[in-house]
């Protein structure tokens, strides 16, 4: 579908411990995307998204915000492979570094 936009997001500040992830997957839930989220080991959180090019903007724009708590310093976000079979939107466990999309 020519609307859906897949995006690999980096978020970087204090967005561990402050329960980023849980209304991470929320919010893409109540936008209706798919893909997940996940700590890493530097301290920062990925996501991998994909949905409606609107949808996924602005789950981008709220990750600049993020769940009180947080503090964001940075999101960076780039083009990802899409998400074959994508079926809601799941925390993942931590992982030790980030994954190669493309």
């Amino acid at each position: 579908m020519a609307d859906t936009l897949t995006q690999r997001l980096l978020i970087t500040g204090r967005v561990q411990g402050v329960g980023y992830r849980n209304w991470c997957v929320q919010t893409s839930r109540k936008l209706g995307l798919v893909g997940w989220v996940r700590n890493l080991t530097d301290g920062s959180v990925e996501v991998l998204v994909q949905g409606p090019h609107h949808a996924v903007e602005r789950l981008i724009a709220d990750c600049h915000v993020g769940p009180p708590g947080a503090r964001v310093n940075e999101v960076s976000a780039s083009s990802a492979a899409s998400l074959l079979g994508g079926d809601g939107f799941l925390q993942m466990p931590t992982a030790d570094s980030r994954v190669d999309l493309n």
